[in-house]
C-alpha cells in the first residue's frame, strides 16, 4: 500500500468511528460496531477491545472474530499474557507467532487457537492505560508500521469513549485503600531550604481534547501554526517575568524552551499526525503519547527532563487549540499554598500567583533540575524524591515543609504547627538580626579577624555575595555550568559566564574551583561507567586530567574571562603533588597559548589546592611549597578520613567534625600552613554552622567559605568570641578518646556567652 493511499485509508477509518461514538444507543453497541469497523478496514480475522477493570484487570469486552461468550468473560492481569503486557509496559506489541511466544496465555472460552499472528497497542489517555486494541490473523506475519501506527490513532479515540465513564464507572477504578486522615511525616531531599507552610494544592494537569476527527486537514495545519505562534509568545511574556532576575541559568532555562518549542522533529510528527486525518489537537495528543511511551522506559534523568518540557509545551499548545483543563478547580485559593506535583516543568511554576506559592514537593527532582532553578531564583523552598507524594496529599491538606531537612509534615498537629509557626517567626527574627550585622566586621571581641566568605555556583547565587555582606566568594562551583547544559559549553560560554560572575562579585575576590564531576556529579553528555565507589572513582582533577582537552578548554576560558583583572583558581580532589604539578602544567600551556595570541593575560594569578584526601596531608610541606593557598573541603576529607559514607544516615552519628582525631588533623594543616605563609581555609557545610565554625577558629583557622544563609549567624559567633581562652582550652581537649567533643564545646559556649 502507497504512503498516500494508507492516509486516505486511516482519515475514511477516523470518519467512520467518529460517525459511530457521535450517534445514540448503548456505549457497549457502539462498542461492538467499532470492532466489525476496525476489523473490516484492515482486512483483519479478529478485532478485540479490553477494558481495565478495578485490580488492574484487563476485561474482555468487544470481539469481532473472538467466541461471543468470552466477551465479559475473558480476563488478564496487568502483565499477564501478550495483551496483559503491552498495557504493563504501555507499548505496542507485534507478533508473528503469538502462541509460541513465552508470555502468551491461552484462554479456551476464546477459541483463538487458530489465530496465530497479533498486534495490540495500548488505549492511553494521560498517561494512564484504559485498555488494549488487538487484531489477528491466521497467517503468521508481521504487521506493518502502517497499520500500527493506524491502530495507535484508532486507540487514541476508543480513549475518549472509555474516559467519559460509560462503560467503566470512575468510582470503580478510584482507589478503595484511603488513607486516614492522620498526620504523616514524609521524608524527601533538600532541593531548596527554607521552610514554607500552607496547603497543598496537587498539581496534574488532565487536557480534554473536544474533536478528534476532523474534515480538511488543510484547515488543521494553519490552526496548528498559529497556536504555535501563539505559544512563541507566551513563552516570551514568562521570559519577561518581573518576579525574575534578569540574569542567571532560570533565564537559560527559559531559552531553553523556546528551542524546544521550535524543534523540527517535534512539528514535523504532529503535522503528518493530521494528514492521517486528525484534528490538530489530537495530532498534538497523539504524538505526546508516542512520546510518552518510550519515555516510560528511560531513566536517565536528563533525557526524563527534556520530555518534561515538551510535555508542558504539549499542553500548552492543547489549551490554545481550545483543549479544556479539567484539573479540579478550587472554590477558592487558600492566601498560602505548597504545589504537590510527580513532575513539573519551570513555566507551569511560574503560572502560579507568587504572592500565595510558598513552597514545593516533588515526588522526583533533582538539585540542578529546570524546575528546582526556577523556584531558587524565587526563593521557594523545594523537598523533592518525596515517594507517592501524590497517593499520600489530598488536595487543601495543611502542609509544612522543612526545605532545610528535607522533610513533609502532612496534616501537622497543633503542637507541629506551632513549634514551626515560631520557627519561622524565629527565624525572621534572626534574618533581622544578621541584616543588621551585614556592614559590621567579623571580628572578635578580643580583636581576631575572620574572614567569611559564600559558595556559589550559578549566576543566581552572585546577588547573595552583597546581600550577606560577605569577604567574596571562597568557591565557585564551575560544575553547576556544565550539568544544566544540554550539552558541553563552548571556550566562548565558559568565558561569558565566568566574566560575568567576576562583573557581578564588583571587585570582591573570587575562587574558582575548576570542573568537580564525577561521583554524584554526572553530566548526562559525558559517557560513564557505574562505579561501585563513586566518591572515590574517577572524578575532579582525574577527569581534568585523563581529558586534558576538557581542561584546557575550562582553563582558557577563565584566562579570557579575567583579562586585566584578578583570576584566583584551585583544583579539586588532589591526592598527590604530582596531580597538582602536572595541572598546573597545563595551566601554564593555556597561559602561553593566549600570550601568544596576543590576548591580555590575568594582572595578577593566584593557583590554589582543595584538600580532600587525607593523603595530601602527608605531603602538606612539598604541597605548600607549590600552592598560594590551600582550601579543606570537610565534606569529603572527613569522609574519607573516618571511611564514612556522608550519604548513609545510618552513619550519620559517626561523621563528626568536632570529633578529636578530626580536629587534630585540622589542626596540623592549619599550623602547618601558618608556619609556610600560605592562606588556609575552609569550604563546606562544617564551616556554616556556628559551634564548628568556633572550633576552628579556636584552632587557629581565619578564613571560610560557606552557605550564603550562614553568613550572619557566624558572624554573630565570631562577634561574641574571645578567641585566646578558646584556644587554650582546646589544646587541652584535643588529647582526650572522645567520641566527640561537642557537649564539651556547647558547654563551653553557653558559659562565655558565644552565639551558637
Amino acid at each position: 500500500m502507497s504512503e498516500a493511499a494508507g492516509l486516505v485509508g486511516a482519515r475514511r477509518l477516523l470518519k467512520r468511528l467518529r460517525d459511530i461514538m457521535a450517534g445514540g444507543g448503548l456505549a457497549q453497541a457502539r462498542l461492538d460496531q467499532i470492532v466489525r469497523l476496525i476489523a473490516a478496514e484492515l482486512v483483519a480475522e479478529v478485532c478485540s477491545i479490553y477494558v481495565m477493570r478495578a485490580g488492574e484487570v484487563l476485561e474482555l469486552f468487544a470481539t469481532e472474530g473472538l467466541k461471543r461468550e468470552a466477551v465479559h468473560r475473558t480476563r488478564l492481569r496487568l502483565g499477564e499474557g501478550l495483551v496483559g503486557d503491552i498495557a504493563a509496559h504501555s507499548q505496542p506489541g507485534n507478533f508473528p507467532d503469538a502462541q509460541h511466544h513465552p508470555k502468551f496465555a491461552y484462554r479456551p472460552e476464546t477459541g483463538e487457537e487458530i489465530y496465530h499472528s497479533l498486534v495490540g497497542v495500548p488505549i492511553l489517555r494521560d498517561g494512564r492505560v484504559l485498555g488494549v486494541l488487538v487484531v489477528q490473523n491466521r497467517t503468521q506475519r508481521l504487521y506493518n508500521d502502517e497499520e500500527v501506527e493506524t491502530l495507535e490513532t484508532v486507540a487514541m479515540v476508543l480513549a475518549e469513549m472509555l474516559a467519559t465513564g460509560e462503560l467503566v464507572s470512575p468510582a470503580e477504578l478510584a482507589p478503595t485503600d484511603g488513607i486516614a486522615l492522620l498526620p504523616l511525616r514524609l521524608e524527601g531531599v533538600r532541593l531548596n531550604g527554607g521552610v514554607a507552610i500552607g496547603r497543598a494544592v496537587l498539581h496534574h494537569r488532565r487536557i480534554q481534547i473536544r474533536e478528534v476527527v476532523a474534515e480538511d486537514p488543510r484547515v488543521e495545519l494553519v490552526r496548528l501554526d498559529e497556536a504555535l505562534a501563539s505559544l512563541r509568545s507566551a513563552l516570551e511574556a514568562l521570559a519577561a517575568s518581573p518576579d525574575l532576575a534578569p540574569h542567571g541559568e532560570h533565564r537559560e532555562v527559559l531559552e531553553t524552551y523556546r528551542m524546544v518549542a521550535g524543534d523540527r522533529g517535534w512539528l514535523r510528527r504532529m503535522r503528518e499526525a493530521i494528514l492521517t486525518g486528525l484534528s490538530a489537537e489530537a495530532a498534538v495528543q497523539r504524538v505526546r503519547n508516542d512520546m510518552r511511551a518510550r519515555m516510560a522506559q528511560v531513566t536517565d534523568p536528563f533525557f526524563r527532563e527534556r520530555f518534561a518540557e515538551l510535555g508542558d509545551l504539549t499542553n500548552r499548545l492543547l489549551l490554545l487549540l481550545g483543549a479544556v483543563d479539567e484539573q479540579p478547580k478550587l472554590p477558592e485559593t487558600p492566601e498560602e499554598i505548597v504545589v504537590v506535583a510527580r513532575e513539573l516543568s519551570p513555566t507551569e511554576l511560574l503560572d502560579y500567583d507568587r504572592r500565595t506559592l510558598k513552597g514545593l514537593v516533588l515526588e522526583d527532582g533533582a538539585p540542578t533540575s529546570h524546575v528546582v532553578i526556577i523556584a531558587r531564583a524565587l526563593e521557594i523552598p523545594v523537598v523533592g524524591r518525596v515517594r507517592e507524594a501524590f497517593g499520600k496529599i489530598d488536595t487543601l491538606d495543611p502542609i509544612i515543609i522543612d526545605g532545610d531537612r528535607g522533610v513533609v509534615y502532612l496534616r501537622p498537629g497543633e503542637d507541629v504547627q506551632q513549634s514551626f509557626s515560631e520557627s519561622v517567626r524565629l527565624s525572621s527574627a534572626r534574618a533581622a538580626a544578621h541584616a543588621a550585622a551585614r556592614d559590621l566586621p567579623a571580628t572578635s571581641l578580643d580583636g581576631v579577624h575572620v574572614g567569611l566568605h559564600i559558595n556559589a555556583g550559578l549566576l543566581i547565587d552572585m546577588p547573595h555575595l552583597h546581600e550577606s555582606g560577605a569577604d567574596g566568594i571562597g568557591l565557585y562551583r564551575t560544575e553547576l555550568l556544565f550539568m544544566v547544559r544540554r550539552s558541553f559549553p563552548s571556550v566562548a560560554e565558559q568565558t561569558h559566564v565566568y566574566a560575568r560572575v567576576l562583573d557581578l562579585a564588583r571587585g570582591k575576590p573570587v575562587v574558582f574551583r575548576t570542573l568537580d564531576i564525577g561521583g554524584d556529579k554526572a553530566l548526562p553528555y559525558l559517557p560513564d561507567e557505574p562505579e561501585e565507589n563513586p566518591a572515590m572513582g574517577w572524578r575532579a582533577i582525574r577527569v581534568g586530567l585523563d581529558r586534558p582537552a576538557m581542561l584546557r578548554q575550562q582553563l582558557r576560558a577563565l584566562i579570557r574571562a579575567a583579562a586585566g583583572r584578578e583570576l584566583r583558581l584551585m583544583f579539586p580532589m588532589i591526592a598527590e603533588v604530582d596531580e597538582f604539578d602536572r595541572a598546573r602544567a597545563i595551566l601554564a600551556l593555556e597561559l602561553e597559548r593566549e600570550r601568544a595570541l596576543g590576548g591580555a593575560l590575568p594582572s595578577k594569578l593566584r593557583v590554589g589546592a582543595m584538600l580532600e584526601v587525607p593523603s595530601l596531608v602527608y605531603q602538606l610541606p612539598q604541597l605548600l611549597a607549590r600552592a598560594d593557598f590551600i582550601s579543606i573541603g570537610s565534606n569529603d576529607l572527613l569522609q574519607f578520613h573516618f571511611a564514612v559514607d556522608r550519604n548513609n544516615p545510618r552513619l550519620a552519628e559517626r561523621y563528626d567534625l568536632l570529633s578529636p582525631s578530626a580536629l587534630t588533623m585540622m589542626r596540623r594543616v592549619i599550623i602547618g600552613c601558618a608556619k609556610l605563609g600560605v592562606e588556609v581555609s575552609l569550604c563546606g557545610e562544617a564551616g556554616s554552622q556556628p559551634l564548628e565554625a568556633m572550633a576552628l577558629i579556636g584552632l587557629g583557622l581565619r578564613s571560610f567559605s560557606v552557605a550564603s544563609p550562614a553568613i550572619g549567624a557566624v558572624k554573630l559567633m565570631v562577634r561574641s568570641l574571645e578567641v585566646a581562652p578558646l584556644a587554650a582550652y582546646l589544646v587541652a581537649l584535643l588529647g582526650q578518646p572522645d567520641h566527640s567533643l561537642r557537649k564539651k564545646l556547647k558547654d563551653y559556649a553557653s558559659d562565655h556567652g558565644i552565639a551558637i
